[in-house]
């Protein structure tokens, strides 16, 4: 099975393959793009040590120059002081204008690195090789790129959009469950804002919550829509001027709820399945979307194994706060994306923090 999207960014245009069993022919993949022979692989042990050796044998065999920097892993390392070890292993490398850096890992590593290459010699290539669920149809694809801020999530970055994009499903057989689960919320965020058949294929799904019960043919199809998914979005507005803020589905309280636990107690996807089940009963409290709708979501979410409360110990006066310094605020005011029906959104300013309040109260976790 081989699925190719495109995303057209003109003139930065590219193509996701989504191909299993490609990770050992990385090299063959790359000696097709107008690249430089210097690579520099980034990654972090945990996924090194799995999939390092393939990919270093596999650009090695194709001519490639190739060095690699490990980062730490987790969301609270995605900082400035993780992005200065890329550029000095850049600068031991003497890596040149025609270099490229290679993304060996979750979206962590994929933002930190495409961030890397946005800035170092002021625009290198990067490659995205996403090795988790959440990442092969969010992360790796759209360009952006960036780290947290100590007062909040991706304030600091750039838009960057990466050369290529390698996907092989077959590496999701080492991914922890807590993180499979993790990427099926962004999943379901497709088949909310854009995609319903994709959302109704979800449904017919009898469970979401483990790799074992898709079929490769469904793995595939899941991919392969999701990418779409983000790929129309993109190429309509690349750099997030209108329309590509749906893409933030469920994102304006999870980064909220993931930035105020110190990224420690809930992981992002987590955190957007909490946001998506928030902001679902802000629709219906609104009129945008029926109970209906709200309670088919609701079950996507849970037949995922994720979460819909908001963890107990965050006051909603700390959560209306932290929501302030969302990048989504525009003239002062929180910007909430909504469903209007399955497969379609809106974005409004309109939500009052009384609603917030009234919403999250009744989402509160109890103790």
């Amino acid at each position: 099975m081989l699925s190719n999207v495109n995303v057209n960014c003109s003139p930065n245009s590219y193509q996701v393959a989504i191909a299993p069993g490609s990770l050992n022919q990385i090299g063959e993949y790359l000696k097709k793009l107008d690249i430089g022979k210097q690579i520099l692989v980034v990654s972090n042990t945990m996924i090194f040590d799995q999939y390092g050796e393939t990919v270093l044998a596999s650009l090695e065999a194709a001519n490639f120059s190739v060095s690699y920097q490990i980062i730490p892993e987790g969301e609270r390392h995605k900082t400035l002081l993780s992005v200065q070890k890329i550029y000095d292993k850049a600068f031991d490398n003497y890596l040149e204008r025609s270099a490229t850096l290679v993304a060996l890992g979750g979206g962590v590593i994929g933002d930190m690195a495409g961030f890397a290459a946005a800035t170092w010699l002021r625009g290198i290539n990067v490659v995205q090789v996403p090795t988790s669920l959440l990442a092969m149809v969010d992360a790796a694809i759209g360009g952006k790129t960036g780290v947290n801020h100590p007062h909040g999530k991706n304030l600091i970055g750039a838009f960057h959009q990466p050369k290529f994009v390698l996907i092989d499903p077959q590496v999701l057989k080492t991914l922890p469950h807590r993180e499979f689960c993790a990427g099926m919320a962004e999943v379901i965020k497709y088949g909310v804002i854009w995609d319903a058949d994709l959302f109704e294929q979800l449904e017919a799904t009898q469970q979401l919550d483990h790799l074992d019960y898709l079929s490769p043919e469904l793995l595939q199809t899941i991919l392969t829509h999701s990418c779409q998914a983000k790929a129309d979005v993109v190429s309509q507005d690349e750099k997030e001027g209108g329309l590509r803020a749906i893409l933030n589905y469920g994102h304006t309280v999870g980064h909220a709820i993931e930035s105020l636990t110190g990224y420690r107690l809930v992981n992002h996807g987590e955190a957007v399945g909490i946001g998506m089940s928030v902001a679902g009963k802000i629709a219906v409290k609104m009129g945008f979307w029926s109970e209906q709708e709200s309670r088919r979501q609701e079950q996507l979410i849970a037949k995922a194994g994720l979460p819909r409360t908001v963890p107990h110990m965050l006051t909603i006066e700390d959560i209306l706060e932290a929501l302030k310094s969302d990048k989504k605020v525009k003239a002062g005011k929180v910007r909430f994306i909504l469903p209007e029906k399955i497969g379609q959104a809106t974005v409004t300013d309109q939500v009052s923090p009384e609603i917030v309040s009234e919403v999250i109260q009744s989402c509160q976790e109890t103790r």
